[in-house]
């Protein structure tokens, strides 16, 4: 993602969205079909939020862009297991908040906040309920 550097101020992440497509349609042919990020350097939520930004630009977007497996999904969820047998239903618990957020964001559907703002319990990957 085209983001400041870290001395610099932060910036909205619709500002993240549009340099970053406009980045990706001047140098990424159309004919490859997906585009995953990792989130370095950027919290969980500010990955999601930039994600999310990204999906919802209305312009022509070839590829499905995404994370990979990466910061986005998994902080909190280590962070919760803490290498404990008894946190692994709350890690996992963790981790389903993080990939419905995620999910969202794949769609441009994310409304920040973790768990994001479907009102449905379901789970969407890759555009298909499940």
């Amino acid at each position: 993602m085209v983001t400041p550097g870290s001395k610099s101020p932060k910036v909205a992440p619709e500002v993240i969205a549009e340099y970053t497509v406009a980045a990706l349609r001047r140098t990424v042919p159309p004919a490859v079909p997906g585009i995953v990020f990792l989130s370095g350097g950027q919290s969980e939520e500010e990955a999601t939020l930039n994600l999310n930004a990204m999906n919802k630009l209305e312009v022509l977007k070839p590829w499905t862009v995404s994370f990979s497996f990466g910061r986005a999904l998994q902080q909190s969820t280590l962070k919760t297991w803490g290498g404990k047998k008894e946190n692994v239903g709350k890690a996992q618990e963790a981790f389903l908040v993080r990939c419905k957020a995620n999910s969202e964001a794949t769609l441009g559907k994310y409304t920040g906040g973790g768990a994001g703002g479907l009102a449905s319990e379901s789970l969407y990957v890759e555009g298909y309920k499940y």
